[in-house]
């Protein structure tokens, strides 16, 4: 440990920087302090899973924590080191190959095998910059019975050391204790997008024990692990009830964030995002955007607090005002991305594909770039069946925009004049799914292929007026 003292001093000064708290994690876990460890790689993060399950030369690491302990003994090279570690995080991204492990009936991580009287950082003190009460949160007495859902991607084989491991340090930091039942959703993968659905499977879980934190994996996907396993329907019937969920708090805080942005404050209640045109920023209203509204507005907050401003549309992983393991999944909000090669509108939420329709376009009439939506106006021009169908979201300040169409056949081809155009069932779904404010991208070669609508449709309720009946639309069509 007799670099120890110096790697506490850089967190203190440096508390955002993960690879140093990697590194502090390393010092505790080779001294055999693995409450400390345990605490120092919540904070790492990300970092901990791509080091953990990479093949990368201890002396890469090793070069890089020898590059802390100067920066800390000599401050003045600062701006150096952090070259430094732009130019190590870089080599990391590019040697980082996830070790192939495919899990039997069940897998024991001994990594996860935490000292149960070990559940503070009291030798020597807390890593400096932290408290008690921090690292009380990070590992409480008494854990979290669960099943506390997540998703992750999954392609067929799970890394106990890797993506495991960091997922549930992730969900026990957003619920601030120890999570005894852990299960994970596996997404399909497209190029480099994730894809969201309503029938994503359970594909394994974690088991953690509650006395010595040692975590049991179990497989549920039988090709993955050529086992037979445990019979999942039940835990797939809640995992499908939290899909749903997440959907509503993606909606909802995707609102709130664009209604902050614009207005420049926060709303002070729901009513503020579900007025009548042009206050529409949502569709409608829902029970569980009732309950979860104040909630989810503390969430975003503190979020703010913590120095993620909405405006770098990114939110945090704090607990906010939600229950332990009812945090919101999605951490950036709801955007549009049209791809004018492929004929698709998507809905994602950074690299996570949330819905993905066929559109009609106009071939090089439609243009391409970054737009947000200015109007969501219902029966445009007083008509469900009009040229603009039941729903349309005008772009910007133009006359271009997203609507129904009562050319069907036009779907997947080039014979609009410009705007881009959907089934009715789609559009219908997309005004409810995303708020006025939303940011659109259009571009070529930028989506995958595929057609991602779920068996029930998302739909909001209490419905204000949303027709706007004072304007004539003279979009392209």
């Amino acid at each position: 440990m007799a670099n120890s003292a110096y790697l506490k001093k850089y967190v203190e000064n440096h508390p955002n920087n993960k690879m140093a708290w990697y590194l502090l994690g390393k010092e505790y876990e080779t001294s055999g302090q693995e409450g400390k460890a345990r605490y120092c790689y919540i904070q790492a993060g990300s970092v901990y899973e791509n080091f953990e399950s990479s093949k990368i030369p201890e002396d890469l690491w090793m070069g890089y924590k020898d590059g802390l302990l100067q920066e800390t003994k000599r401050r003045e090279n600062r701006g150096r080191l952090l070259r430094k570690i732009g130019v190590v995080l870089a080599i990391l991204l590019m040697m980082w190959i996830p070790s192939a492990h495919a899990p039997g009936d069940e897998l024991t991580d001994p990594l996860l095998a935490g000292d149960a009287a070990d559940q503070s950082i009291d030798d020597g003190g807390a890593p400096a910059g932290t408290d008690d009460d921090t690292v009380n949160q990070a590992a409480p007495t008494v854990p979290l019975e669960g099943p506390v859902f997540t998703a992750k991607g999954y392609f067929g084989q799970v890394n106990p050391q890797g993506e495991a491991f960091s997922g549930l340090l992730e969900l026990e930091s957003q619920a601030g204790r120890k999570i005894q039942n852990t299960a994970v959703l596996g997404m399909a993968r497209s190029g480099n997008w994730l894809i969201w659905s309503d029938d994503m499977p359970v594909v394994y879980g974690l088991t953690q024990s509650p006395g010595d934190g040692r975590v049991t994996i179990q497989s549920y996907d039988s090709a993955g692990c050529r086992c037979k396993p445990p019979d999942v329907s039940k835990l797939q019937s809640k995992g499908s009830k939290w899909i749903i969920r997440q959907e509503s708090f993606g909606v909802l805080s995707s609102a709130i964030l664009q209604y902050k942005q614009t207005k420049g404050d926060w709303p002070s209640s729901l009513k503020d995002l579900t007025g009548a045109f042009p206050s529409n920023w949502l569709a409608g209203s829902s029970k569980v955007l009732k309950q979860s509204f104040d909630p989810m507005l503390e969430h975003l907050k503190n979020a703010s607090h913590s120095g993620d401003s909405p405006k770098s549309e990114t939110l945090s992983a704090d607990k906010g005002g939600f229950p332990p393991g009812e945090q919101p999944y999605f951490t950036e909000p709801f955007e549009i991305i049209v791809d004018k090669k492929a004929h698709r509108l998507a809905v994602v939420s950074g690299n996570i594909i949330v819905r993905s329709y066929p559109v009609g376009l106009g071939g090089d009439q439609t243009p391409e770039g970054h737009f947000s939506i200015t109007d969501k106006v219902m029966n445009p021009n007083g008509k469900d069946n009009g040229e603009f169908g039941s729903r349309g979201m005008q772009l910007s300040d133009t006359n271009y925009a997203i609507h129904g169409t009562n050319e069907p056949d036009s779907i997947g081809k080039d014979e609009s004049k410009g705007c881009v155009r959907m089934g009715k069932k789609d559009v219908e779904e997309l005004f409810d799914l995303v708020p006025k404010g939303t940011k659109v991208t259009i571009g070529k070669g930028i989506l995958p292929t595929l057609e991602s609508v779920p068996k029930e449709r998302f739909t909001l309720g209490h419905r204000e007026e949303q027709t706007n009946p004072h304007r004539t639309y003279h979009w392209l069509d």
